[in-house]
């Protein structure tokens, strides 16, 4: 079926209207009628060739919210007009120790990405969400529990919120834990509100003393700014765990010295240029330890909706139509959003440009 998207043909090509064609669902697949996208800063480092090994024409989109339109019939899980979600994958071999363990995001034959993933479908490989719909493998299709007037703000969740609220379970941030989360921005906002729903005593570091009443706000019982030497030595040995959302290069020791004896830092941002490398001493003399994370896996994304539903916790978002992608995909560099971008999906219906609407 034909679908209205918005993608670009080429990484120094700004993103347009185009036309593209989505499978009939199969006997496993759901169709989906998006009615919201989230924008990951993924997004644009893949249209914009910034990674290497994108695919023309190139539709991002991998935090989607929308309602069931059609099942196949071997679908038993979901019913049409249901409020669904699909997030960064939508396939993976479904057989190794990885997704036998419900660890799709590490599939030792790689998962499929939600978009230049390898598929059978035209073109060869898949097209995300910044489009009116979706067909997409039951076992990757999420239940949404959120009421309706929160989904806009529940698509970011999608990568956002397992990104950051994987690692917090696995590390086991609760009550009793001094949790820390690097960075107040499109990861670092979810991951502050999770902490606190969590239990724990969660500190947020910024680079921004402007920030420091928007993380309380969010949740933080403490605020540090990182850039501020007497403020970083006050937490010293102290931490039981650290999120470090930030993706920017940057010295790691500044925080794994406020690690306390077994403590952990996780990492979830790749920089384009790589850490300095960390002060080993750091790590021996205090048995720390520096770990990194990938989203998560089908059911722990349902758990994370699930507790998203029951606490409340949705991102902070601002609605754009597709006509802005990449208006916002600037100011999105500049760090000029609070704090993730959401696309109404309406809006592809008018493939003009915003100037012109």
């Amino acid at each position: 079926m034909t679908t209205k998207a918005y993608g670009a043909f080429a990484g120094d090509r700004p993103l347009e209207p185009m036309d593209i064609e989505r499978r009939a669902p199969g006997p496993h697949d759901v169709q989906i009628e998006i009615a919201y996208c989230g924008v990951c800063h993924s997004d644009l480092h893949q249209v914009r060739s910034e990674w290497a090994g994108t695919l023309y024409p190139c539709v991002p989109g991998h935090e989607i919210v929308g309602h069931v339109a059609a099942v196949g019939d071997q679908v038993t899980a979901f019913t049409v007009g249901e409020t669904v979600g699909v997030g960064c994958m939508v396939d993976s071999c479904q057989h190794c120790h990885a997704c036998d363990a419900d660890l799709e995001q590490y599939c030792k034959e790689g998962f499929v990405g939600t978009y230049n993933g390898p598929t059978a479908d035209a073109p060869g490989h898949t097209l995300g969400g910044y489009s009116q719909r979706i067909v997409v493998n039951d076992r990757f299709v999420l239940k949404i529990r959120h009421p309706e007037e929160q989904l806009a703000a529940v698509a970011p969740l999608l990568c956002a919120g397992i990104t950051t609220y994987s690692p917090l379970r696995h590390w086991q941030a609760g009550p009793g834990k001094k949790v820390g989360i690097v960075g107040i921005g499109g990861l670092g906002h979810v991951g502050v509100k999770l902490a606190h729903a969590m239990g724990a005593h969660v500190v947020a570091f910024t680079t921004s003393d402007s920030k420091r009443d928007d993380a309380r706000a969010l949740g933080a019982d403490e605020v540090v700014n990182s850039r501020n030497a007497d403020e970083m030595a006050a937490h010293a040995n102290s931490f039981d765990f650290i999120l470090n959302t930030v993706a920017a290069s940057h010295n790691l020791d500044a925080y794994t010295a406020l690690l306390k004896l077994d403590g952990t830092m996780t990492l979830v941002g790749v920089p384009e240029h790589p850490h300095p490398s960390p002060n080993v001493g750091v790590l021996i003399f205090g048995r720390r330890s520096i770990a990194g994370s990938l989203i998560g896996g089908i059911a722990e994304t349902q758990e994370m909706l699930d507790f998203c539903a029951e606490h409340g916790i949705t991102a902070d978002i601002e609605m754009i139509p597709i006509q802005q992608i990449d208006q916002a995909y600037d100011r999105m560099q500049r760090s000029d959003v609070k704090y993730r971008f959401v696309i109404d999906s309406a809006s592809l219906a008018n493939g003009t440009t915003a100037d012109e609407r």
